[in-house]
């Protein structure tokens, strides 16, 4: 990897990051004992060895000569704890890699370089935990100090890069070579950026006109119910959102939802409206004497209900009719007003578009629903008891 810094300034740190580009990082802390994996660390334990063996515990004893020799300098102890997140970073260990890195940085030496270095190899450490906005804030702050330092910009286009921000990798990038041309990892992470960004953008671009495409069929859809004189109705929570958005356009939007808010919308079966302007409706037939329904996801708005009972109860009846009495020219069809309780008869020849603009009839859910009951049967007479019925 070409360097603008000082052969050696890193102590081999790019050479040895080279060696695990692309391998995740396994050994971080285990969610049930990070308390007693974090008191291992030696900058962290609560209570010393009693007896340190220097072979048996090296850190700890590094740790213990640093904290207890008053006669480093600060830039002697940064360095320290530099040459200490190195050897953590070489055995994977990450994490305590970050905690070295982070205490040279607590010395506030004076050597820029040397703080530069402590931004970038935790930048490095970060990285390969996965912390990219960690790892993207110390290349920033080792670029303050330094801002040609070449090291810093690739680990700044790499964060960017994993945080989808294709934009930034391609202005990092840019500045990289600029200092050098032909480097080979920032080429690379230019030209992934570059084809990455304008998917993105085609993406985002087909989604526009997605959109697009939906609100112009939902405001078609929309227009062709209000001139019909259908009405929908719209839950309470709804009702309250289109009080608040008034004059905002938003009375539109919260009807479309009481639309596509009904039991079928999940499978995709709501109303629509086809190239020759016609509804089709999802539509529900109760048989409240057997507990039964029937379910037509689109039933064309001039289509008779005659025409669907023909279908449905021709030549072989349902098998829950075991009275075999569900016969087309013997069925009473009724639809309720569920806010006065009245029924209202339906003659059988009529289309469902005549039903649905009836003045009392309120489509709920999305989908109109229409009772079913066999004239001259007990059941109808207990249903009808008490009911007040109207001719449609």
């Amino acid at each position: 990897m070409a360097s603008a810094t000082a052969p050696g300034e890193d102590d081999g740190m790019d050479e040895f990051i080279e060696q695990f580009k692309g391998k995740k990082y396994k050994d971080g802390f285990n969610e049930d004992n990070w308390e007693e994996d974090f008191d291992k660390i030696p900058m962290f334990m609560k209570k010393a060895p009693e007896e340190l063996d220097p072979m048996e515990h090296p850190e700890l004893a590094c740790i213990q000569t640093i904290l207890y020799d008053e006669d480093q300098s600060p830039e002697e102890l940064a360095k320290t704890y530099k040459n200490e997140g190195n050897q953590y970073f070489k055995e994977k260990n990450y994490k305590k890699a970050v905690v070295s890195y982070t205490e040279g940085l607590k010395r506030k030496c004076s050597d820029m370089e040397l703080n530069v270095i402590l931004y970038t190899n935790r930048a490095a450490a970060q990285f390969y935990l996965g912390n990219n906005r960690s790892a993207l804030n110390d290349v920033i702050a080792a670029r303050k100090l330094k801002p040609n330092h070449l090291k810093a910009i690739i680990r700044g286009a790499l964060c960017y890069s994993e945080l989808k921000n294709y934009s930034s990798v391609i202005a990092w990038c840019d500045e990289g070579l600029q200092l050098d041309p032909k480097e080979k990892q920032l080429i690379e992470l230019r030209a992934k950026a570059d084809k990455q960004k304008r998917v993105e953008e085609r993406n985002l671009r087909k989604a526009k006109l997605k959109e697009k495409k939906e609100r112009v069929q939902a405001e078609a859809l929309l227009k062709a119910i209000q001139e019909r004189n259908i009405k929908l109705f719209q839950p309470p929570e709804l009702l309250s959102q289109n009080s608040d958005d008034e004059g905002d356009g938003k009375e539109g939007d919260s009807i479309l939802r009481a639309l596509h808010n009904g039991v079928n919308a999940e499978c995709g079966q709501v109303v629509h409206l086809d190239e020759n302007g016609s509804l089709h409706w999802p539509v529900l037939f109760l048989y409240p004497e057997y507990e039964q329904m029937d379910f037509i996801s689109a039933f064309h708005e001039d289509t008779q209900f005659i025409d669907h009972l023909s279908v449905m109860f021709g030549e072989n009846l349902p098998p829950w009719d075991t009275e075999k009495k569900y016969e087309p020219n013997n069925l009473e069809l009724y639809f309720e007003d569920e806010q006065s309780g009245d029924l209202f008869l339906v003659d059988p020849v009529c289309t469902l578009r005549q039903v649905l603009s009836h003045p009392r009839y309120v489509v709920k859910a999305g989908n109109p629903q229409i009772i079913i009951l066999v004239r001259g049967s007990s059941f109808r007479e207990d249903f009808l008891s008490g009911k007040n019925l109207q001719e449609n």
